[in-house]
């Protein structure tokens, strides 16, 4: 080893050399691979991480920077969707019939061209408040399965609140109707007693799997951040349910929750008609990307009908088997249409700038805006993100609500004048509109539409508004979490 009385070992000469040459071959090589096909908020985002700290931004760019489903769930998705639009040709030529307003056939049109799925009428639709009165519901209609039960949830749990659905699970399974059933792996392995609910699972005689299991030894790895966020139930093709709610108790296990009484806040609807063929497709095309078993015969659409008696409604599917961003350009298009009033409810509220845009530009046009959001969040970084945008909001005119803590309102819904109303999985984030698995149900119905209107006018009774005054004036350090909290929420 050659020292000098100036000079680092040569050795450490060279490390040092090649540590700094290959710091800015990171930086310059990574300045010309993530801004494509990506948000330039959220390009800019991972390129101050990686400029930062381009090792660990690097690491972190190779675990989380691919939002993409792999080539073989894309593939099989878009084979769904060429069946589906095959199979219901004749009900998509029945749209122009529809004597709605003009904004609102634009609205089928587009979720036709991105999702697949036709806008089906004779339905009957019913929305569940109850957290408990919901679980209650699939239990008793589980209980009168003959031919099949699917079922599939972001984060499944066996607990004191559920025992009574996955009993009915295991008794219809028992007495021969086919029961599957599909958790989303991370989503519910993270609610203590994981463990004890895939005992019950294998102790009966149910079909189940992990969606998008994490499994290295297994060869099954991806983003880990990528996840199926859908909440649905089908039984016989007859009624299914979809909504804000996952199967756990309110306070989703955690006894932090249990001490301070924090319960999360849900809306369910129970679906009766063609529309429930359409959840039992995407049912059925998540079950084939988990097991490679094909069910085809679910598919059939020969007997979906359009535009009788009863509630006109269209399901919107999205997530990263779709490039298009279906739940957001939906979002965007009905908030634009808006004339009279938009109330929204989202647990989880980080827009992009499209539908930051969307909201400011109804309000600042007249229209009433309203936006139900908890008063304390259960995710920190996420919660910050949110209050970020609170500002920009109220200065254009959007009324913000506050659900009182410490309950979590995590119903994900809102209405559009009086002609349509959205419930679904997907929050108003980033996440839902680039990462999750989503499932969205559009519902053109005046009737149902009030029956919303009457949940959300209970949010407003309990709800404290948040006046600009007051948020300006919160103190500079909650000024700055909020801030940076808002760049995280970009990093995609």
């Amino acid at each position: 080893m050659i020292w000098t009385a100036f000079s680092f070992p040569t050795g450490s000469i060279w490390l040092t050399s090649l540590l700094m040459l290959a710091d800015l071959v990171i930086r310059v090589v990574m300045l010309g691979i993530i801004p494509g096909n990506r948000r330039p908020t959220t390009a800019m985002a991972w390129l101050l991480c990686i400029f930062f700290l381009p090792y660990i931004g690097l690491v972190l760019f190779l675990m989380f920077g691919n939002f993409r489903l792999s080539r073989r769930r894309r593939e099989k998705q878009d084979d769904v969707n060429r069946q589906v639009v095959e199979g219901t040709k004749e009900i998509a030529e029945l749209v122009p019939e529809y004597e709605g307003p003009a904004w609102v056939k634009s609205a089928i049109e587009l979720n036709r061209n991105l999702g697949s799925f036709p806008a089906l009428g004779a339905n009957s639709v019913r929305l569940i408040e109850g957290y408990q009165e919901s679980l209650d519901a699939m239990a008793d209609d589980v209980s009168k399965a003959v031919h099949y039960v699917n079922a599939e949830f972001y984060i499944m749990s066996s607990d004191h609140c559920t025992d009574r659905l996955f009993s009915e699970l295991e008794a219809a399974a028992a007495r021969g109707v086919r029961v599957r059933v599909l958790f989303d792996h991370i989503g519910s392995a993270r609610v203590p007693g994981y463990r004890g609910m895939v005992r019950r699972l294998k102790a009966s005689q149910i079909e189940w799997r992990r969606m998008l299991p994490l499994l290295p030894v297994k060869g099954q790895w991806r983003r880990p951040d990528l996840r199926n966020h859908r909440k649905i139930l089908v039984v016989d093709g007859r009624v299914g349910y979809t909504g804000s709610q996952n199967v756990v108790e309110p306070s989703y296990r955690k006894k932090k929750n249990r001490k301070i009484g924090r319960e999360w806040v849900e809306l369910m609807s129970r679906l009766e008609g063609p529309i429930v063929g359409t959840l039992n497709v995407m049912f059925s095309t998540d079950w084939s990307s988990e097991t490679e078993e094909s069910l085809l015969d679910q598919l059939a659409t020969h007997h979906w009908d359009s535009y009788a008696d009863g509630s006109l409604c269209q399901v919107v599917p999205s997530g990263p088997g779709f490039v298009t961003e279906n739940n957001l350009r939906l979002f965007n298009t009905l908030l634009y249409s808006a004339e009279e009033c938009i109330t929204i409810s989202s647990p989880y509220f980080v827009p992009d700038d499209s539908l930051l845009y969307a909201i400011t530009t109804a309000a600042q046009r007249g229209v009433v805006v309203e936006l139900f959001v908890s008063e304390v969040g259960d995710q920190f970084l996420v919660h910050h993100a949110q209050r970020s945008y609170y500002e920009a909001l109220l200065k254009a005119g959007v009324r913000i609500y506050l659900y009182p803590k410490p309950f979590v309102l995590h119903a994900k819904h809102f209405t559009v004048d009086s002609d349509v109303a959205v419930i679904g999985s997907s929050n108003m984030d980033m996440r839902s509109f680039s990462l999750n698995l989503e499932v969205t149900v559009m519902m053109i119905d005046s009737d149902v539409v009030k029956r919303m209107h009457e949940v959300e006018d209970h949010y407003r009774s309990i709800s404290r508004e948040l006046s600009l005054d007051e948020w300006v004036n919160r103190p500079m350090l909650a000024r700055y979490v909020d801030n940076v909290a808002r760049l995280t929420a970009t990093i995609q």
